[in-house]
Order: structure tokens, then C-alpha cells, then sequence
């Protein structure tokens, strides 16, 4: 039993292209359909973050390095963001706490165009990678989901944010 939760765990995880890597990806909805954006310069970087002593990481993404496998739907994400005139996305950790043996409690602050908020995340420890998401909306950055062909295709407000960060022991 226990070789097959650890199988389901790795396919999970592999699944979303985070095996023993960095990764950050935005999920949302429309009325009809889903997507994903995923930061591919991010994902293929060699960064390792430590998470011992008091630096704690921050971490900065480029609007431009996401890619939502369409090209209207990567053009239409970052003009939302303002890429042109924000063109960076920031996760910077506030506070990490260990909660379990691979268990973590983080405050994230989370900050697109000119907006901060901080929020409660909670992180597995995963084969050298620190994987962790949260629900976030379009409306807690002051952002107007998009429509389009009138209003017959909309976003929808919410979004989630799936992290990994390859860290160190």
C-alpha cells in the first residue's frame, strides 16, 4: 500500500513538471475551458534555496517567461498583468515555520503590478522539493477578469498557484 501512495505521489508531482525542480504555475478557469501558464525560464533554472537562518527566499518572475501553451491566451495573460509596465511577478517568504517531519506553514507575499498581499501557505517537502499552492483571485490584485466575444467567454475570478522550489537539505 504505502509503494503505491508513493507512486500516485510521484505521478502527481510529476505531473505538473516539478520532479526534483523549480515551478511555478497559474491555473484558472473560463465559463468553458481551463488553462495553465507555467514559467518555463523559472522551471529550467538551476536555483536551490535554503530555507536555514533568517534569509528567507524571494523569488521574481518574469511576466514574459509564462506561457499558457496558446498563443492569445499567453498574449491576453500578460496584458492583463501589464507586462509592458510590471513586468515582474514576486513571491517573497515573510515567515516558515516546520510543522511536521515534511510538513511547513509559510506567510507568502504575493505581488503583481503595484498590489501586495500576504497569504497562509502550506508546503510538502518532496524529494528535495518544497511543493506548496494557494487560491488567489484576479480581484485581491484590483484585476477585472477578462471577457471576451462580448461576455459569452469570461475568466473566472479565481486562480491557483502551484510552487516548488528545489532546496536544500
Amino acid at each position: 500500500m504505502k509503494t503505491k501512495i508513493s507512486i500516485l505521489l510521484f505521478l502527481l508531482i510529476s505531473s505538473f513538471g516539478f520532479a526534483q525542480k523549480n515551478g511555478l504555475e497559474i491555473n484558472g478557469w473560463t465559463n468553458i475551458n481551463t488553462f495553465k501558464c507555467s514559467n518555463n525560464k523559472y522551471q529550467n533554472s538551476l536555483s536551490i534555496y535554503s530555507f536555514k537562518g533568517n534569509q528567507l527566499p524571494k523569488v521574481v518572475f518574469k511576466i514574459d517567461d509564462f506561457d499558457c501553451r496558446n498563443k492569445m491566451m499567453t498574449s491576453d495573460f500578460r496584458k492583463i498583468l501589464q507586462s509592458d509596465q510590471y513586468p515582474n511577478l514576486t513571491i517573497r517568504f515573510i515567515e516558515f515555520t516546520k510543522t511536521g517531519s515534511d510538513r511547513f506553514n509559510a506567510v507568502l507575499e504575493v505581488k503583481m503590478m503595484t498590489i501586495s498581499k500576504n497569504y497562509q501557505v502550506e508546503f510538502s517537502m518532496y524529494n528535495n522539493n518544497l511543493v506548496g499552492n494557494k487560491r488567489v483571485r484576479f480581484s485581491d490584485f484590483k484585476i477585472v477578469p477578462p471577457k471576451k466575444m462580448g461576455g459569452m467567454v469570461y475568466v473566472k475570478d479565481e486562480l491557483d498557484l502551484f510552487f516548488s522550489l528545489y532546496v536544500k537539505d
